[in-house]
């Protein structure tokens, strides 16, 4: 006798079923599903016991014909599909005719419907797979289906059910979902008895969004709406500095199906990267949609996974959808500079770039009223001595002055309170303030331990600010400008040579790692210009000694070194000969950069090109940033704070550490007992 037979009817729908029916959750994604499907715009969902003794869903759709109620359940009947072409183009949630009728062999199940075309509508009962009734009954246009005692008859698949409130919750995500879905259709879902969602089904996803998942959540999203070739992306997605610590939040939807996707979590995740903080992720519902011959959703009977004929228009959709929705949040805002109080404002000049150097006038000259500017430099005015200073001392002096106020105004530069002219270069490209000592005259003392100008690798373009000439008594005190509606911004000082210390308003203090901003801020100037890498020659070229293997790796990458600005050459006998390195870096730290870099790419072989660029770009800015313990001048330090505030999006290091902490007054206050 052989040992092949055919399996018992009933044994083979018990395993068809464990395919697409494994829990309560995808009894209720089933069967809201069809809902949809059948045009339904308010659906109604109950549970009880986590849905393993009764579960019902209510919907005014279609609802089903008396003579198709019967068919429905038998497996493989469908209305949503009839030729294999038409899998080719599946515009439906479901279509494989295998969920009724895998329901209905593991549950007891009732079915109320009628259509629109009927005067009275048809309850169907099945349990086991064995049909048990039909009937006619009064009903309103739409199915209703109840399911009761879910694996009454599988023991073995019961027992790997979980508690009451897992399922619960399991059933309640899956709520989530599919309500996220489908905004324009109002879903119910009481469980227990208790109502814990309703959306509007006005069609807005931010309502649906807000229904699902509250206020706080909702206020934190940005919209995202991008079209390429035949990708369509829209939705939401989360603002970097509200983040998540997983990925639970990320909610990717094809054509109206929820789906899991590594190709667009990836490419959200990219385009986030640098955003946000190493290990925490965005949030987002998106909406991606294509033409349905474009994708394949006939991989596995729950639907969730898909394949893409072409992954890569679906990974740039993404990515550049989200980008831009994060560049328009993280727009440049403008800002001013206050004026003591009482004194008039200086003519605005705009903010030096990197690599510049500025010309501050002494603060006489630059609260004189303005006529024409002067082509020439004025003379120095007399530097008064040490004890001079401290008999027409103030009797308050005046603190660091109010910085990058946010403003409709273009930037204002009254705010230096210096009383001798000096030359100051952005930190960017140095480490230390530069001052350029004042030149005197026959008539003009000279300040006492002027400190001398340190070395600068390159020398910077000079760009001057010219004063303007003294104007006539007769003409009118210009009036000091009104203050902005902005929280004022007050530089404190530095703590333990490391951080920046700034109050904000009068609620607010924020601490910043010099370290961390100024790395980068270095690190995006070298994403921006690889294609032209800022580079400087060095008067006396680098040899760098190599191992064979590093040797032999940063030789087959030059082109990645030309990129950041090193130019690089053979030099015999395993060493490397560097004639140029980036603006930023020093000769010193060349050595170290390409020894890194050799290990890394020893050790990465198989990453791809952006990522090793990437790798050497953080290590270029790290090693070129302000150390940390290092002190820094108060007026570098203010530039650090000018220009991280130019880009909003700068948060967090390349390294994934925060730049920023921001303590609230109140907070502080607790600490000391005030409140």
């Amino acid at each position: 006798m052989g040992k092949i037979h055919v399996l018992d009817k009933q044994v083979a729908e018990l395993i068809a079923a464990g395919e697409v029916v494994d829990r309560p959750a995808s009894v209720i994604k089933e069967l809201v599903e069809n809902a949809v499907d059948a045009g339904a715009t308010a659906i109604t969902v109950e549970i009880r016991r986590g849905g393993t003794t009764f579960m019902r869903v209510t919907d005014n759709g279609s609802g089903i014909s008396r003579d198709d109620v019967p068919v429905a359940f038998i497996r493989h009947a469908t209305s949503k599909v009839l030729h294999a072409e038409d899998l080719e183009a599946i515009g439906t949630l479901g279509f494989r005719g295998e969920a009724l009728a895998s329901i209905g062999a593991v549950a007891r199940v009732e079915v109320l419907t009628r259509t629109a075309e009927e005067l009275e509508g048809t309850r169907y009962a099945i349990s086991g797979g064995e049909e048990e009734s039909c009937a006619p009954a009064g009903c309103p246009q739409g199915t209703t289906i109840l399911v009761r005692d879910l694996f009454y008859n599988t023991p073995a698949r019961m027992k790997f059910l979980k508690k009451d409130v897992s399922e619960s919750n399991a059933v309640a995500a899956m709520m989530d979902r599919l309500a996220l879905s489908h905004p324009e259709i109002s879903f119910r879902f009481l469980r227990d008895g208790k109502e814990t969602l309703h959306t509007p089904g006005d069609g807005k996803l931010r309502s649906a969004v807000y229904a699902v998942y509250g206020k706080e959540f909702t206020s934190h999203l940005l919209p995202v709406s991008y079209e390429m070739d035949y990708v369509k992306v829209e939705g939401f997605v989360s603002a970097p500095t509200a983040s998540r610590g997983s990925r639970s939040m990320q909610h990717f939807f094809l054509n109206g199906r929820y789906v899991r996707s590594r190709t667009a979590m990836a490419a959200l995740e990219e385009a986030c990267k640098g955003s946000i903080m190493v290990g925490r992720f965005p949030a987002c519902v998106l909406y991606i949609t294509l033409h349905a011959g474009a994708v394949d959703v006939n991989v596995h009977p729950a639907k969730l996974e898909v394949r893409f004929v072409n992954e890569r228009p679906v990974y740039d959709a993404v990515y550049h959808g989200v980008k831009s929705a994060l560049m328009k949040q993280d727009a440049p805002k403008q800002m001013h500079w206050n004026t003591p109080s009482g004194k008039p404002a200086l003519s605005q000049q705009p903010v030096p770039l990197r690599g510049t150097q500025m010309h501050f006038a002494p603060r006489e000259q630059a609260h004189a009223p303005a006529a024409h500017p002067q082509t020439s430099q004025p003379a120095t005015p007399p530097v008064p001595e040490k004890n001079e200073k401290r008999e027409k001392a103030t009797p308050a002096a005046p603190s660091v002055p109010s910085f990058f106020e946010r403003t409709e105004s273009k930037p204002d530069f009254s705010f230096l309170e210096e009383s001798a002219e000096r030359t100051y270069t952005p930190s960017v490209p140095v480490k230390k303030p530069m001052v350029e000592p004042v030149v005197p005259d026959e008539k003009t003392p000279s300040v006492s331990k002027a400190a001398p100008a340190p070395a600068v690798r390159p020398e910077p373009v000079r760009t001057e600010i010219v004063k303007p000439a003294p104007q006539a008594e007769t003409q009118p005190e210009v009036p000091p400008q009104e203050a902005p509606s902005a929280p004022d911004v007050r530089l404190i000082g530095e703590a333990f040579s490391t951080y920046i210390l700034l109050q904000v308003g009068d609620g607010e203090l924020m601490l910043i790692d010099k370290h961390a901003a100024h790395e980068r801020l270095l690190y995006e100037k070298l994403r921006r210009d690889h294609a032209a890498p800022n580079a400087q020659m060095l008067l006396q070229p680098v040899n760098v000694p190599l191992s064979k293997d590093e040797y032999d790796v940063l030789m087959q990458h030059k082109d990645l070194l030309s990129n950041a600005g090193f130019e690089c050459e053979d030099f015999g006998m395993g060493s490397m000969l560097v004639r140029s390195v980036p603006l930023t870096l020093g000769s010193d730290d060349v050595p170290g950069v390409l020894t890194e870099m050799a290990g890394y790419l020893l050790s990465h072989r198989r990453q791809i090109q952006t990522e090793k660029q990437d790798w050497l770009f953080h290590n270029v800015a790290c090693r070129a940033a302000i150390k940390a313990g290092d002190e820094s001048d108060p007026r570098e330090l203010t530039a650090l704070c000018l220009e991280l505030y130019q880009h909003p999006d700068v948060r967090y290091c390349p390294h994934g550490r925060p730049i920023f902490v921001v303590l609230k007054k109140r907070e502080i206050e607790k600490q000391f007992g005030r409140v």
